[in-house]
């Protein structure tokens, strides 16, 4: 398993997201073109491999240096964004200027390629018989794994060479149930290992998704046999009970790190506002091919980001009234997972309910690779099915009529 630390900032001060205050900070980004690569043979469903290295350009650190001595502005971090050709970099206004009119100076700048407010991002959640048999002592206690017949699916596909991406907090890396799920880490917040394992919501999300099978521990997840690749973008404030909170500079990071890989899902169980950067970004994965799965907010209006991007699978807790239109429904009530230091817990929130789907969506592309995010869309809606009194995604009816769908074709 690869785990990487938090890279150096190119032509930034050392600086933790700790010292970011969305309601003070802005982002800005400059041109930062890739290197034309070396023409080389073989391609696949996500494109050419990128360039080994991406770094900040000389010519993209001078412009950010001159823009920041015209307008006052000190630099706390810096990141390049590779699938955008961008330098980025959140910066904090100077005294006696709002930010809504250095934001519009900033729009005139012909050398400014984006500019916007610095914004914070929550996820989604709140502490709080199968077919085929294993010996995992909890897995009849799993509401979802039993609602959404994910034990009967497992006869067909236990997502088998799937990677799902969770973008979200830190994962208990050494918790039984994922170990030998978990295939590469990073850390896009700090260097402390410590907080980066004992973080709750990444590990409830990655238990829900591939928690391991038939080891005589726990609990099972939707799939699991699917790998994990986990990217921290979010972080838990020195505050009890705080929820964990993410911005839109560690998410760009860990959108862009993404787009270096052969992940074909994402799982987003969090949210915030619009907003531009963001948007761009995961525009461009989905372009790649990528599935990308994100929780509906509690108050149910499936605005802002990630839910505003066309082709984001947006996933709510079953139950709550009627779906907005094109929102799945899944299990995300009194949702038994993992937690850190090797635990078990029950949690609620649309953040369970879009691990349940990532988790469905790898039983189907272990099945068929080809899948894209439009049928995968359409599958999941026609196979949901009428599960505890309310309509729900289905991972066995999913499973099967992808397999009868198959067999059908010319």
């Amino acid at each position: 398993m690869a785990r990487d630390g938090h890279p150096g900032n190119a032509g930034a001060p050392a600086a933790t997201v700790a010292s970011m205050d969305a309601h003070r900070d802005i982002v800005l980004a400059v041109a930062n073109p890739l290197q034309p690569p070396s023409t080389h043979a073989g391609s696949s469903l996500l494109g050419y491999a990128p360039p080994a290295h991406y770094g900040a350009g000389q010519r993209a650190l001078s412009v950010m240096d001159a823009l920041k001595r015209r307008y006052g502005l000190r630099e706390i971090a810096g990141w390049p964004i590779k699938p955008l050709g961008l330098y980025c970099a959140v910066l904090e206004p100077p005294p006696g200027t709002t930010r809504d009119e250095l934001l519009k100076a900033l729009a005139a700048d012909a050398r400014v390629q984006l500019a916007q407010p610095l914004q914070d991002f929550s996820v989604y959640a709140q502490q709080a018989a199968p077919t085929r048999r294993y010996n995992d002592p909890y897995v009849d206690l799993q509401r979802g794994f039993v609602l959404t017949d994910a034990a009967s699916a497992h006869a067909l596909s236990q997502g088998q060479g799937v990677d799902v991406a969770i973008v979200d907090t830190g994962v208990d890396v050494r918790h039984p149930e994922l170990q030998g799920r978990i295939r590469d880490v990073h850390n896009l917040v700090d260097d402390d290992e410590h907080a980066f394992d004992a973080d709750p919501h990444g590990t409830e999300v990655a238990g829900i998704v591939a928690a391991d099978g038939n080891n005589r521990l726990g609990i099972v997840g939707i799939a699991p046999k699917a790998t994990l690749s986990i990217y921290k973008a979010c972080w838990y404030p020195p505050v009890a009970d705080a929820a964990a909170r993410c911005n839109s500079l560690t998410l760009a990071k860990a959108l862009a790190a993404i787009a270096d890989t052969r992940v074909r899902v994402v799982n987003l169980s969090l949210g915030g506002p619009i907003d531009p950067l963001l948007h761009m970004l995961l525009t461009r994965l989905l372009d790649q091919g990528r599935i990308v799965v994100a929780a509906m907010p509690p108050d149910g209006k499936p605005g802002g980001f990630p839910n505003d991007v066309p082709g984001v699978i947006v996933v709510r807790v079953a139950g709550a009234g009627t779906a907005p239109p094109g929102v799945l429904s899944a299990p995300g009530t009194d949702i038994l997972t993992t937690q850190p230091d090797s635990r078990y817990d029950f949690t609620t929130g649309s953040s369970m309910a879009a691990a349940h789907v990532s988790g469905i969506i790898a039983l189907l592309l272990a099945l068929a690779p080809e899948l894209d995010a439009r049928g995968v869309h359409a599958l999941l809606r026609d196979s949901s099915r009428v599960s505890g009194g309310v309509l729900q995604v289905n991972a066995a009816a999913a499973v099967e009529q992808l397999r009868g769908a198959r067999r059908s074709a010319p």
